[in-house]
């Protein structure tokens, strides 16, 4: 399709969705059910994210049967296995064409900016305007670089999560992974395996067994109601928002990944990275303290499932093994890894994401450059997002979380349109 019209002249559309992920897509399809003239722009192709910007052997943390989007679910086999990174892509390209979303590839957003009561959308291949904007570029746009990663030495290869691909493009020699969510477990599990040493820097996270009592963690959280727990229900809603993703690896035979099994088969876990200095990285003193908080807050979820199946007469097994053992820590655990040694070869930053909104010209950005708004309701007439982390609900940055959050935002973005938008902006965050 052509954006610009033969004159030269810009495109008018009511809606234009930033992004043909999971969630641009789901939007579309709510637009489309609605009968909203829309368009959704994407900078390279559709699932551009998890074709360009995921390590090879990713694999969903969500099982199959929990991957859907609006009008359209997992029909596989498989239902209980967890989908790898081109089974993903082939899931939403199916989607894409399945639904018929009005989607521009290759057409890369340069600027957004307020027009005549809508927007004006800036692109690489020519300009739209719209009265309503939905961003839905994703949450992982840029990996987050602590201060400390300026210090590491330059002879080492430092490299952040968007750039790693597999352990056949490391250097034989001993790896640093810094930060211990999912990613950082999953990188440090994989490496280590190549034969090559790691050590494993962990901060605050989030510990979960990947089944319990015969079912997947999931589907326990989906039953006792943590996964659509609001945005509005919670009373720290910038802690939970940053809260990092749950120790969890999908593999066929659905084992648990945690510290402990790392240190087991030698991988060397020690405390956040604080500093670097003279070459030489130093730890935090309270990974013994953070464990522990991560230990408790694994087993106040596992009394609530079974407070849930209690009562609503599921019998289950005891809370026995080693995926429920309380975390291990060495009575002194290193707090110093000399980087000029040549035991360590490369650094792998496991530290996170952040969304880029360097093209958004609205004031709608705080001072860390994050969003202000209101469960997905921008804090700018008509304009929405989509995808970022306890947007609406906790299951908002999961594939399956996508859904309601389209329909919810949808019906605003329609009311908005038809001129019975009320603000519901009672606390924008």
């Amino acid at each position: 399709m052509n954006v610009l019209m033969g004159s030269g002249r810009p495109r008018k559309v009511a809606t234009v969705v930033i992004g043909a992920g999971h969630c641009g897509l789901a939007m579309s399809y709510c637009l489309s059910q609605r009968a909203i003239d829309h368009v959704v722009l994407e900078r390279g192709e559709v699932a551009n994210s998890w074709r360009r910007e995921r390590w090879d052997s990713l694999r969903l943390l969500t099982p199959n049967w929990q991957t859907s989007l609006p009008g359209f679910g997992y029909r596989g086999s498989d239902p209980d296995g967890f989908m790898s990174m081109p089974e993903v892509i082939s899931f939403i390209d199916r989607y894409a064409t399945t639904i018929a979303a009005p989607v521009e590839t290759g057409v890369c957003v340069t600027a957004v900016q307020p027009r005549d009561g809508g927007y004006r959308v800036d692109t690489t291949a020519g300009c739209w305007l719209c009265r309503t904007l939905v961003i839905a570029s994703g949450a992982f746009n840029k990996p987050v670089m602590p201060r400390v990663s300026t210090a590491i030495p330059s002879n080492l290869l430092s490299l952040t999560t968007q750039q790693y691909r597999n352990p056949e493009q490391l250097p034989q020699g001993g790896v640093l992974i810094v930060g211990g969510s999912a990613t950082g477990l999953q990188l440090a599990d994989e490496i280590h395996r190549s034969g090559r040493p790691v050590s494993l820097s962990v901060g605050e996270h989030v510990r979960m067994p990947r089944c319990y009592r015969g079912r997947d963690i999931f589907w326990w959280m989906d039953k006792i109601g943590v996964s659509d727990q609001r945005y509005d229900e919670v009373d720290d809603l910038r802690r939970v928002r940053g809260v990092p993703s749950p120790q969890l690896v999908g593999t066929a035979d659905k084992r648990t990944l945690n510290l402990n099994g790392l240190a087991s088969n030698g991988v060397k876990v020690v405390g956040r990275l604080m500093e670097v200095r003279d070459h030489c990285a130093q730890f935090s003193g309270a990974l013994s303290n953070v464990c522990k908080l991560a230990d408790l807050k694994m087993n106040r979820l596992l009394d609530s499932i079974d407070q849930w199946a209690e009562a609503n007469g599921l019998n289950g097994t005891e809370r026995a093994g080693p995926e429920f053992q309380s975390t291990r820590v060495d009575e002194c655990p290193a707090l110093n890894l000399d980087l000029s040694s040549g035991e360590i070869k490369t650094v792998i930053w496991a530290t996170g994401y952040r969304p880029d909104y360097s093209w958004l010209q609205v004031p709608v950005l705080d001072r860390k450059g994050n969003l202000r708004h209101d469960g997905g309701v921008v804090d700018a007439p008509g304009i929405y997002v989509m995808g970022l982390p306890f947007m609406r609900r906790r299951k908002s940055s999961f594939i399956y979380g996508a859904e309601e959050d389209a329909v919810d935002l949808s019906d605003h973005l329609v009311d908005y349109l038809h001129g019975s938008y009320r603000s519901s902006l009672v606390q924008v965050v």
